[in-house]
């Protein structure tokens, strides 16, 4: 409520403004500078097995079920249909002494279209400080066109470098920004497609990905069952299996998914339905709950905002799972933990390497992050970003230890990255 006109912000007296917003795409042909998935179809990530079916976890693995498995021309790898098409955006912002925040999300040319020739006018001479402000300007001048999606990834690459170059300003790792340590160290789960090997390299839990889909009928379903009983009996009864069913799936099929795999103890169940239908979300929490499950219904990766996490959590998701590079930066990731909390709703960071790590550490309720295993069989830990930084942080028998560096600690790889700026001129 207004009792009283409102003024502009004016950057405090004395202290440094930020000089420029730089936006870069990467011409290098190294893993790492474009989207997870851009990999061969040899890589386990892209789930392509041998003609027949079969895979041998060496240069075929296992199927992975996905938005698009139910058109024939493009069920096969993720390749087949553009998964990694639109590449990582990389951010650096500069003040007016030097110092430079660094970022990466997914976007490519088209976020760095918007971060320099939109978003870029909210942030240049501000100070860095006012980053709420500056985030809440963002997000009302892009509404026209955002929301979700694409505009939001870019908003999150500007929010996620300011939060770094604050980090560098005053001196503090970004956690301690966010509220210090509440944790020694992260334990992390594997997301894998082997997580026998997983538990061999000191990992407490697993994620795998499901093979089949509804296209696959009655037959794909009895798959799926005994490729969970499968991996259940390798690891073990304490060893703690998630799944991820990445948006492939219909309610009433997940029901039945839910039913026939409570004997096997997963932790959740991530990611069935495409994002948007939130009408189908609060049919299959219900249903859930009427079974007595005690499998975790996760998702949010493809959410955006508090607002779309709250129609999630009144669905009755019971796990959210946020990507920090996407849903709106650590500004808004910080809201939504609030907002999970207090309506007793989990929350586990989604992928984003080290920055999920740097999210888990200032929040109480947050007790696990995501480690993507990226070697090409899943038998090495090698970094989620791939040539992205330089110094980028590993786990060591399922912890990853953050350091005390400024900001996010981490260093751009100019060497490997050969960054482009295709918008400089503006």
């Amino acid at each position: 409520m207004y009792i009283a006109p409102n003024a502009d912000v004016i950057p405090t007296p004395g202290q440094s403004k930020i000089r420029e917003v730089r936006a870069f795409v990467s011409c290098s042909t190294e893993y790492g500078a474009s989207d997870v998935h851009d990999t061969a179809d040899t890589h386990w990530i892209m789930g392509l097995p041998d003609k027949d079916g079969t895979w041998d976890h060496v240069t075929t693995h296992p199927p992975i079920t996905n938005p698009m498995s139910r058109y024939p021309k493009y069920s096969g790898s993720r390749s087949s249909w553009g998964v990694a098409r639109v590449p990582t955006v990389i951010v650096e912002i500069e003040d007016e002494e030097g110092r430079i925040g660094v970022s990466a999300s997914t976007g490519g040319e088209a976020a760095a279209f918007i971060i320099e020739r939109h978003l870029a006018m909210f942030v240049e001479g501000s100070n860095v400080r006012d980053r709420s402000l500056m985030w809440e300007q963002m997000w009302r001048a892009s509404i026209h066109y955002s929301r979700k999606g694409l505009g939001v990834h870019a908003i999150s690459a500007v929010d996620l470098a300011l939060w770094d170059l604050v980090g560098k300003t005053v001196g503090e790792p970004v956690f301690n920004l966010m509220g210090g340590r509440t944790k020694e160290r992260i334990p992390v789960y594997a997301t894998t497609s082997r997580p026998d090997l997983a538990k061999d390299l000191g990992f407490r839990g697993a994620k795998i990905p499901l093979p089949y889909g509804p296209a696959e009928g009655p037959e794909g379903m009895k798959k799926n069952v005994a490729f969970v009983a499968n991996w259940r009996e390798k690891v073990g009864p304490e060893f703690s299996l998630m799944l991820d069913c990445y948006m492939a799936l219909d309610w009433p099929y997940t029901a039945e998914l839910y039913r026939r795999l409570e004997l096997f103890h997963l932790r959740w169940i991530e990611e069935p339905l495409m994002p948007d239908e939130y009408a189908a979300h609060a049919r299959l929490a219900e249903k859930i709950e009427g079974m007595g499950a005690t499998t975790f219904f996760a998702t949010g990766e493809h959410e955006y905002t508090r607002y779309g996490y709250q129609q999630l959590i009144e669905a009755g998701v019971g796990l959210l799972q946020p990507d920090v590079m996407w849903m709106g930066g650590p500004t808004e990731f910080a809201r939504v933990v609030a907002q999970a909390n207090a309506q007793g709703v989990e929350v586990v960071p989604h992928g984003c390497g080290v920055y999920g790590y740097y999210m888990a550490m200032p929040f109480e309720s947050i007790g696990l992050a995501e480690f993507m295993m990226m070697s090409e069989q899943a038998d090495a830990i090698e970094p989620n970003f791939g040539v992205v930084f330089k110094n980028e942080p590993l786990p060591v028998d399922g912890y990853i230890t953050l350091p005390d560096s400024p900001g996010f600690g981490l260093e751009l790889n100019h060497d490997a990255l050969h960054l482009e700026r295709p918008y400089s001129e503006r």
